[in-house]
């Protein structure tokens, strides 16, 4: 069992940076793969990004490509995620998620645990 804990959300101005953290209890944090996702009202949830149990390999969407940064820290049992350049469409509920692999995965539902979730608004 891996408890997920998104922290870091909040309300900002287009071109502003944000970073997401997400804190993680229970099993092993190292031996999973970690993405993250989001949900804007109306919408489906969509991959973001993705990180391998190592941080040796990243996956990002097309639309976060050369503006989020996607790390782990091991030892701290916590994954980031550096949003630079935000834009009003990035607005949404952002959600990390832990799959029981060494690499990770677009696919919503292959991951094995998720958080709550926490709210990014980016005003224009």
């Amino acid at each position: 069992q891996v408890q997920l804990v998104e922290s870091g959300g909040g309300l900002v101005q287009a071109g502003d940076s944000l970073t997401l953290s997400c804190t993680a209890s229970g099993r092993s944090f190292s031996t999973y793969a970690m993405g993250w996702f989001r949900q804007a009202p109306g919408k489906e949830r969509e991959f973001v990004a993705s990180i391998s149990w190592n941080g040796g390999r990243t996956d990002y969407a097309d639309s976060v490509q050369g503006r989020f940064t996607i790390s782990r820290d091991n030892a701290k049992n916590t994954l980031y995620l550096q949003m630079n350049s935000l834009k009003p469409e990035d607005t949404a509920v952002y959600y990390c998620a832990a799959k029981a692999n060494i690499l990770g995965t677009r696919t919503t539902r292959a991951h094995d645990y998720w958080g709550r979730g926490t709210q990014v608004t980016v005003s224009s």
